[in-house]
């Protein structure tokens, strides 16, 4: 069990602020705790959409790769995927929904819980 110190120097048992409640981990979206969704939707939270190239490349993705996890980001609704043509030249841009950003932002709220509490041991 985790110690406190105490300011003599002292050591206590550390205690959860409400043992009846669960962890917050258990809170965190797995579909946004993988790494690379996690990455994705990191880049996505700060753009209006981005091209597919531009994932695959600056995460150092595979197509099929980012592909598939694209797939199962746009089966949650959490990124809408456009495809177009620049010339002649066949585009796709990704960008984050409307439900993709409140869960991307719970996400992080959860993140913010588990540290806090752990800055409040």
């Amino acid at each position: 069990m985790p110690r406190k110190e105490l300011s003599d120097g002292e050591t206590v048992a550390a205690t959860h602020p409400n043992p009846q409640a669960p962890h917050p981990r258990f809170q965190l979206d797995e579909a946004i705790h993988q790494p690379v969704r996690l990455s994705i939707l990191g880049l996505l939270a700060h753009s209006r959409d981005v091209e597919f190239a531009f994932l695959r490349d600056h995460l150092g993705l595979k197509d099929a790769n980012l592909s598939q996890h694209l797939m199962a980001l746009e089966a949650l609704g959490y990124v809408e995927i456009t495809k177009g043509f620049v010339g002649k030249r066949p585009r796709t841009w990704v960008a984050m929904s409307d439900a993709g950003r409140a869960a991307f932002a719970n996400y992080l709220d959860v993140l913010q819980q588990i540290i806090s509490q752990s800055e409040d041991q």
